[in-house]
C-alpha cells in the first residue's frame, strides 16, 4: 500500500487565527442553517439542497484539494475539526463532501497533470460531485474480489458491473470506479485499475437503499452495461494500479470517520449533559444522581480520548508519515466511543429517547455506521495489530 511519505504530501500552512476564523464560519452556519432544519431533513429522507450549495460557496468540496487547483488546501487536522464540529449536530450531511473528497484525492494523488487540470478545479468548486465506488455486492472490505470489469476498446474502455452502497451514488455526477482490466491477473490487485467515471450512457442508477440512520445523503447502487469511457479517465493513465490508488485515500476517509465519530460522542455528551440538568426525579436534576454522573464521567472520557486519538493520526498525516496504524486506531474508537455514547445516552433521556421529538434517537440510529464504514472495527483491529508487529520485531 501506498504511504503517505511515498506520496509526497506536504500540510499546507494555516495560522492559527485563519483556522479560528473558518472554524468561527462553520459555527455560524451550523447555529443559523443546519438546526433549524436537520431533524425534517433526517426524518423525511430529504437531499438537503440549499445546505449542499451552502457547503459549495464556503468551499467543502474543495477543502482537500491543493490550491493550485482551486480548492482550499486545508490540512487534515483543520478538516477534521470541521468534520467533528458538524457531526456533533448532523453527522449526514459530512458525508455528502467526503465522500467527495476521496475521489478527488485519488485524482490529486495519483493523476496526471493534465487529470488534475481538468477535473480539480470542477470538483473544488462542487460544479462536479461525487464519491468513490468500490464496494460491489459480494467484495466490501475484500476489494480484490470485485467484479465489475473494463475492457480496452480502441481510445475507449467499456465497463460492466454493478456497485452497491454508494454515497452520493443518486445526487453525485462523478464517481473514482474501481474496475478490474485483468481479471486473470495473479496476486489478483495487479489487474484492478481506476477510472474517473462521469455519468452518462450505460451508466444508471439503480435502488437508493432506505436505510435506519445516515439520512438524507443517498446510497445506492450503480449499474454499468456496456458503459463506454475514454481511455484518458484511467486515473494515471497505466493499468494495474487501481487497488493502491482506491486504498492510498482511506487514511484520510478513516481520519474523516473517526472525526466523525468524535461529533457523534461529543454530540451525545452534549445531549445528555443538557437533559441530565433538566429532568428532575425525587427533587433534584438527575445530573445530581451518582448513577448518571458515573455515565456522564465515562462518556466524558471516552469523548476526549476519541479526539486527541484522532487528531494524532491527523498531525501524522499533516507530517506527512505513514498513519494506517494512528488512522484505525483513531477510526476504532472514535467510532466506538460514539456508539457507546449515543447509547447512554439514550439511558440518560429514558423514555424520552424513543421519541423522535428529541434528537438523541437520531445519534443513536448514525453512530453505527461509523463502525463499518471505511472498514469494519474488526479489520481496523487487524491493521493496528499487523502494524503494531511490524514496527516492533524483534
Amino acid at each position: 500500500m501506498a504511504t503517505a511519505a511515498e506520496l509526497d504530501r506536504p500540510a499546507p500552512a494555516l495560522s492559527a487565527d485563519e483556522e479560528a476564523a473558518f472554524l468561527d464560519a462553520i459555527n455560524r452556519w451550523i447555529e443559523k442553517e443546519v438546526r433549524p432544519v436537520v431533524m425534517h431533513h433526517d426524518h423525511n429522507d430529504l437531499w438537503p439542497a440549499e445546505l449542499v450549495d451552502q457547503m459549495a460557496e464556503m468551499g467543502l468540496f474543495g477543502a482537500t484539494i491543493g490550491q493550485d487547483y482551486g480548492g482550499l488546501g486545508l490540512p487534515a487536522t483543520t478538516y477534521a475539526k470541521i468534520v467533528a464540529r458538524i457531526a456533533s449536530y448532523w453527522m449526514a450531511i459530512t458525508g455528502i463532501f467526503n465522500s467527495h473528497l476521496i475521489m478527488a484525492a485519488a485524482v490529486e494523488r495519483f493523476g496526471t497533470e493534465r487529470q488534475k487540470r481538468e477535473w480539480l478545479p470542477r470538483f473544488a468548486t462542487g460544479e462536479i460531485r461525487g464519491g468513490l465506488a468500490l464496494t460491489e455486492p459480494d467484495a466490501g472490505t475484500d476489494l480484490q474480489a470485485i467484479r465489475t470489469t473494463a475492457v480496452r476498446d480502441g481510445d475507449d474502455y467499456v465497463i460492466n458491473g454493478t456497485k452497491t452502497w454508494i454515497s452520493n451514488g443518486v445526487k453525485g455526477s462523478c464517481f473514482a470506479l474501481l474496475v478490474k482490466t485483468d481479471p486473470k491477473a495473479e496476486p489478483r490487485y495487479k489487474g484492478m485499475s481506476l477510472f474517473i467515471a462521469p455519468k452518462g450512457p450505460g451508466f444508471t442508477v439503480g435502488k437508493k437503499f432506505d436505510k435506519l440512520g445516515y439520512k438524507a445523503i443517498d446510497s445506492a447502487e450503480l449499474i454499468f452495461e456496456d458503459y463506454r469511457i475514454p481511455a484518458a479517465n484511467l486515473i494515471g493513465e497505466v493499468e494495474g494500479n487501481g487497488f493502491f490508488q482506491a486504498t492510498g485515500g482511506l487514511e484520510l476517509g478513516r481520519i474523516n470517520v473517526a472525526a466523525r465519530g468524535v461529533g457523534l460522542a461529543e454530540g451525545s455528551l452534549r445531549l445528555a449533559t443538557e437533559y441530565a440538568q433538566l429532568r428532575k426525579t425525587m427533587g433534584k436534576p438527575i445530573a445530581e444522581h451518582q448513577a448518571i454522573q458515573l455515565k456522564l464521567g465515562e462518556m466524558v472520557t471516552r469523548a476526549r480520548a476519541a479526539r486527541l486519538l484522532t487528531f494524532d493520526a491527523a498531525e501524522a498525516y499533516d507530517r506527512g508519515e505513514r498513519c494506517d496504524m494512528e488512522a484505525g486506531m483513531a477510526k476504532y474508537f472514535a467510532s466506538e466511543a460514539a456508539v457507546r455514547n449515543s447509547e447512554e445516552a439514550m439511558r440518560i433521556y429514558g423514555g424520552y429517547s424513543y421519541s423522535k421529538e428529541y434528537e438523541i434517537e437520531r445519534y443513536y440510529r448514525d453512530a453505527l455506521l461509523m463502525c463499518i464504514g471505511e472498514g469494519t472495527n474488526e479489520m481496523q483491529r487487524m491493521i493496528i495489530a499487523k502494524q503494531w508487529l511490524k514496527r516492533n520485531a524483534i
